[in-house]
């Protein structure tokens, strides 16, 4: 059964899911307010609260991201286990961001992403989180 999730206190379980390595999917919002759901790598800074996503500049979902309320969700799944992070997303074009983030894309996949100079990394402040894993109390 879904939990809310406790962003102070998350749980170990839920933190170590998000460390797992598993594809995701983002779903930004078009300007008509269908959903747009895509298959991404995600990165999650808990202490943060901040979920990366690295993408390429001229993508739908960077578009999407800039336009109207700028919400979007990043979900996991595997088997019976999900999680879903939700947030407003922030797109950031500053080298050390988007290094950062490549860095941390590499460790959570065990590969450094593909060279892309057009890349720009999508960063969500994460302000609720819902969760299956065995823990969530």
């Amino acid at each position: 059964m879904a939990k809310r999730i406790d962003l102070d206190a998350p749980g170990s379980a839920f933190l170590s899911f998000w460390r797992e390595r598993h594809l995701c999917t983002l779903t930004t919002l078009r300007a008509n307010g269908t959903p747009h759901v895509v298959p991404v790598g995600v990165t999650y800074d808990a202490e943060a609260r901040v979920a990366r996503v690295i993408t390429g500049k001229g993508t739908r979902k960077v578009a999407h991201a800039l336009e109207g309320s700028g919400f979007v969700a990043v979900c996991q799944v595997d088997g019976r286990r999900w999680a879903t992070l939700e947030g407003r997303a922030t797109v950031r074009t500053d080298p050390e961001r988007v290094a950062d983030a490549e860095r941390r894309y590499a460790e959570r996949y065990a590969r450094a992403p593909r060279p892309n100079p057009d890349r720009v990394v999508i960063e969500i402040a994460v302000d609720r989180a819902t969760a299956n894993v065995p823990d969530v109390a």
